[in-house]
């Protein structure tokens, strides 16, 4: 028997399974079988897969996923707020850390997709096309707009733990 006391709300465990909903395994997504694995739990979607929680349906929730994977290789540009240039770098390691994210997270708006019905084969096939170019020489250089300085690895860290959120989202 495993008993391990955890800081967080003085949780006595004796549980793995309880304890994996407080920690996560962060996967690399610069690894190839890392990436083979989200595009397999990506074929497993279909336009009816049905959301555990949120508002965006199977096609948004592709989209949606674009856009901060576009940050990271210079195709969507993402306007730093100064306010937040100052509060979210004290938040930064959350971004690719082992603590899964919570549900009804607040998204940035140029990363919000359900004001408008999206088509599913297009987005998935967008998104394959974005996660397959995904690689640390399409990275860009600069500095994250929000989070400030990131390393590549941390890039791909914060994608996949994204990835990973969204996917556990339609049970993929």
């Amino acid at each position: 028997m495993i008993f391990l006391i955890l800081k967080r709300n003085d949780l006595l465990c004796n549980d793995l399974a309880a304890l994996k909903i407080l920690i996560m395994e962060i996967k690399n997504l610069f690894d190839p079988a890392v990436k083979q694995e989200l595009i397999n739990r990506i074929n497993t979607l279909t336009p009816e897969s049905k959301r555990k929680w949120g508002k965006m349906d199977a096609a948004q929730m592709m989209a949606h996923l674009q856009a901060p994977m576009g940050v990271a290789l210079g195709t969507h540009p993402l306007k730093g707020n100064p306010l937040l240039k100052m509060i979210m770098p004290l938040f930064k390691k959350a971004l690719y850390d082992e603590k899964p994210w919570k549900q009804g997270l607040p998204t940035a708006k140029s990363f919000v997709t359900t004001g408008e019905p999206k088509n599913f084969d297009e987005e998935k096939r967008k998104l394959l096309e974005m996660l397959n170019h995904f690689s640390e020489n399409n990275m860009i250089s600069e500095d994250h707009p929000v989070f400030g300085k990131l390393s590549k690895e941390q890039w791909s860290k914060a994608t996949w733990k994204h990835f990973d959120h969204h996917l556990r989202q339609f049970g993929a």
